[in-house]
């Protein structure tokens, strides 16, 4: 019998099998992909360096090209008006740098005898203690650097060898060896040709392939952009389409910006070299802004060059020092004053990822990946923004809050930092009042502590200190609104009712200091009192309200029995039940338990003083329903 069972319940296995899709039964591992990619970007460095570059200069060139197009000039006129009038620019202000440049280097040798002078005076005296620290370092080096030999190899006499005794015979007459020197023929006019043009052959070929792909990606902008939608945006065009965009805008502002700070920065720095007196300083200038290119190393580099040009030219120190100075000076002023309000909206990319990716890229591209860096980087920035799959770009690369400062301030009250947690709260206040920071910040805090905590997940030490930070803060703000709280004239009182736990006691303390800042007499009382007949003690006014105090989701039970029992007590008292939940996150509850007790249902503490404040409760009377269930 159980041999046949075993057998049908086989034949049912069998027999019920639905077809499936074919599905890889693995993946390439995340770590292999981005390995394999970053060796793909090191060994077609050849191509894609050119072709980068083609793009950021297509990215900077098109807004001209489009205005040109408005004009009803047709795209090629107008691609090759743009590129060859930018070409001229460039090629006019390299013919006069590269001038500048042949006479600085013809000039180098008289320069000689001051650089001695001024090394000499960095030096100091002979005497001196500096000068006697110098030689014996020399001295030492000196030593170390000396072949060690034995002094019993030097004493004992070595034997001749046969080639010495053969060749003494020629010594002891006089005679010297006959010296060989290596006498190469004179180049011919295409060796000569090789020798002058070959350096330049590779920088001159990648120059022309740059200029290639750039027009062409002008030529063919619209082409390019759909065929990149199509292959990026299948099923999903929408968001390829934003984040094309998005990334465009960006790189497009970056780039524009970023010409003409720097081009701003070379004519100052021009024009204050010439004011010096300076010789060559079209091209210092013109070399200072084209270094400033390069993140962090560019503007040093940059600013020294025209410094140590001046140690070498002017005899004192006093040119030298004003070199450095203006460029200080101008790179402060436009780094810390001019970059922030021209470009407006930043790209998004923060400190240490701009730093990271300048290593990176210049790891893998050379100097050409130093200036590529912040914008390759905000293109990564951008597809982690719009792609999920590459969200993590985004959380690494990205200068916005990773964490909102809700779970910010919840998370440092798990690690027990109550500093951080202080600083948390205390950022939130500048520019805010309690109600927004309890409303937007300390009360969602304390709702992931309470899902946590009813989840098993959130022990008792962590939920002690979490529950005495947030009576702390509290109690400082209460201290920063010392005057405002005992300076208020009380229209009318509010007794504040926790419905059941901790947290809803904590809500509740809350919600009588932004009623006491805003000039209400508020009451807390315990939860101890909530229960049977503890409010008989009390004398209630017409116009006192009653104002339950719960933190949804697992306090809405104890909410709504202490409705039940309020309403049967209290019949005609104006009742407010605080559900400080997310918008929509109880709102068919709300509903119900308006409808059932007759009470004001609130989700903020915002929503709760706008309600008190009215006269009236600004709707009809609805009838008493205690028997109603809550479902």
């Amino acid at each position: 019998m159980d041999a046949a069972g075993a057998a049908s319940r086989a034949r049912f296995q069998t027999t019920d099998v639905t077809p499936r899709r074919y599905e890889p039964s693995s993946r390439l591992p995340p770590i292999v992909a981005i390995l394999l990619t970053i060796a793909a970007l090191y060994f077609a460095r050849e191509i894609l360096v050119p072709f980068a570059a083609a793009v950021l200069l297509s990215f900077l060139l098109t807004p001209p090209v489009r205005r040109l197009e408005r004009w009803r000039l047709g795209r090629l006129p107008s691609v090759f008006l743009v590129f060859f009038s930018s070409m001229a620019c460039v090629g006019g202000v390299g013919y006069l740098v590269g001038n500048q440049l042949i006479d600085v280097l013809n000039q180098l040798p008289a320069y000689k005898d001051n650089l001695h002078n001024k090394v000499e005076s960095l030096r100091g005296r002979p005497g001196g203690g500096l000068a006697k620290a110098t030689a014996s370092v020399q001295e030492l080096t000196k030593e170390l650097a000396a072949p060690k030999t034995s002094q019993e190899a030097q004493a004992l006499p070595r034997e001749p060898s046969k080639t010495q005794r053969a060749a003494a015979p020629a010594l002891i007459a006089g005679a010297r060896p006959v010296p060989v020197e290596l006498v190469e023929p004179p180049p011919n006019a295409v060796q000569s040709l090789r020798n002058i043009g070959g350096p330049l052959v590779g920088p001159i070929s990648k120059a022309v392939i740059v200029i290639i792909f750039t027009i062409v990606i002008l030529i063919k902008r619209e082409d390019l952009r759909n065929r990149v939608l199509r292959l990026l945006g299948r099923g999903r065009l929408p968001r390829a389409t934003q984040a094309f965009d998005d990334a465009a805008e960006r790189v497009t502002r970056y780039l524009r910006m970023q010409f003409l700070v720097n081009t701003m920065f070379g004519a100052l720095m021009a024009a204050g070299l010439y004011a010096i007196g300076l010789p060559s300083f079209l091209l210092w200038g013109a070399l200072a802004g084209l270094l400033r290119f390069m993140p962090y190393v560019g503007p040093i580099v940059g600013g020294a060059l025209p410094t140590v040009v001046a140690l070498a030219i002017f005899p004192g120190w006093l040119h030298p020092l004003e070199c450095l100075g203006l460029f200080l000076s101008i790179e402060m002023t436009v780094a810390y004053a001019i970059e922030p309000w021209l470009y407006g909206a930043h790209t998004g990319v923060s400190s240490l990822a701009i730093l990271v990716s300048a290593a990176f890229w210049t790891t893998l591209w050379g100097p050409v990946g130093l200036v590529l860096s912040t914008p390759l980087t905000v293109c990564l920035l951008v597809l982690g923004r719009h792609a999920p799959q590459l969200e993590f770009l985004y959380v690494i690369l990205g200068d916005e809050p990773v964490l909102p400062p809700e779970e910010e301030l919840y998370q440092r009250l798990l690690a027990l930092d109550q500093q951080e947690a202080q600083a948390v709260v205390d950022k939130c206040c500048e520019g805010q009042t309690p109600l927004e920071v309890y409303d937007a910040v300390m009360v969602p805090a304390l709702r992931l502590s309470e899902e946590d905590r009813h989840r098993g997940a959130l022990n008792a030490d962590r939920e002690t200190f979490i529950m005495q930070s947030m009576y702390e803060f509290i109690a400082k703000l209460a201290g920063q609104y010392e005057d405002e709280i005992r300076s208020g004239e009380a229209p009318r009182r509010v007794l504040c009712l926790p419905a059941g736990d901790r947290a809803d006691e904590i809500t509740a303390v809350m919600l009588a200091q932004v009623l006491q800042i805003a000039g209400f007499g508020a009451l807390v009382l315990p939860a101890a009192d909530t229960a049977g007949d503890s409010f008989g003690h009390l004398k209630l006014e017409p116009d006192d309200v009653i104002c339950i105090s719960a933190l949804p989701p697992f306090a809405l039970m104890n909410a709504r029995s202490l409705s039940k029992r309020l309403r049967t007590r209290f019949p005609s008292q104006r009742i407010v039940v605080g559900l400080w939940s997310r918008s929509g996150e109880v709102e068919d509850f709300e509903e119900r338990l308006a409808k059932a007790f007759d009470v004001q249902v609130v989700t903020t503490f915002e929503a709760a003083l706008e309600r008190l404040t009215l006269q009236s409760w600004g709707h009809p009377a609805l009838a008493v329903q205690p028997q109603e269930k809550l479902m």
